[in-house]
């Protein structure tokens, strides 16, 4: 005996204390499977459309906002610009070792007018937009980039320079035993910066105090050591005669102090005392 499949049914609504039919549903299997799936794709469709398609959607714990957004490029754009800062802080740190050793100095700002031009001649104009984006947030923000100073190129004889401190040279100038000046001054006297330039390097020894390099325009550092305290710090912009430090005691005295100060043009050691009037 075979089992009949059961193709209507009916769907009832009655009250259960009078037994009185409400409201009654009669449909086949198919017209329900059918119903079902209409209901199904429906209900998807207007789910993803008001998620989709209206602000709603940015309810979603995790979904990005526009501000979320804004806050990836701007963090997109500085780790950019970051990387450019270090990767020229390493050149110009590496070309200070250079000078400071007595090779010859690499010329940095040709290397990156090069690769400006490089990208210059890019076609894509999109890459060339984000390109002047980046240039623009550098320069407002960077407090390392150390400018061009190919505009003002002169011979040391016609630069006016500041004098570091007020004093007397009592350790003479000696290209091969003795590279440098010491000046004795008074104690806690201010230092000045000779020229305009930029904080390369600060540093501490036993024998040397504190000492601060200043890169200046045309190929010249200075460096100026026996600091009791410096102010200012790596990568500072300085003018000319601007406070960088406050000199130490000097050895043997009873309030006198001392500067250890040194010029370099173009990789080799110069006399300060022929420029400048201590």
């Amino acid at each position: 005996m075979s089992r009949h499949k059961t193709e209507d049914f009916r769907l009832t609504l009655s009250d259960s204390s009078t037994a009185d039919h409400i409201w009654s549903l009669k449909f086949k299997r198919s017209q329900f499977l059918v119903t079902a799936i209409t209901v199904i794709v429906v209900l998807s469709g207007a789910y993803f459309a008001l998620y989709g398609l209206t602000p709603i959607r940015t309810l979603i714990p995790g979904y990005p906002n526009a501000e979320t957004k804004r806050k990836a490029i701007e963090s997109a754009i500085r780790i950019d610009s970051l990387e450019k800062i270090i990767v020229r802080w390493e050149l110009y740190s590496d070309n200070l070792l250079r000078v400071v050793s007595g090779e010859a100095p690499m010329n940095i700002d040709s290397i990156f007018n090069a690769k400006s031009l490089e990208s210059d001649s890019a076609p894509d104009a999109e890459a060339a937009g984000s390109d002047s984006t980046l240039r623009a947030l550098v320069a407002s923000e960077s407090r390392f980039e150390i400018k061009n100073t190919a505009e003002r190129i002169l011979p040391l004889e016609g630069i006016h320079f500041f004098s570091p401190v007020k004093g007397v040279i009592t350790g003479e100038y000696d290209r091969f035993l003795h590279p440098y000046i010491e000046i004795t001054t008074s104690e806690n006297n201010a230092v000045a910066s000779v020229l305009e330039g930029t904080v390369v390097s600060t540093s501490w020894s036993d024998t040397d105090g504190y000492a601060i390099c200043i890169q200046h325009p045309g190929d010249l550092i200075t460096i100026y050591r026996h600091n009791a305290r410096l102010m200012k710090k790596t990568g500072d912009k300085v003018n000319a005669g601007s406070t960088i430090g406050i000199t130490a005691k000097a050895e043997g005295t009873t309030g006198g102090g001392s500067l250890i100060f040194e010029m370099w043009h173009k990789g080799e050691s110069v006399d300060p005392a022929k420029y400048i009037t201590f």
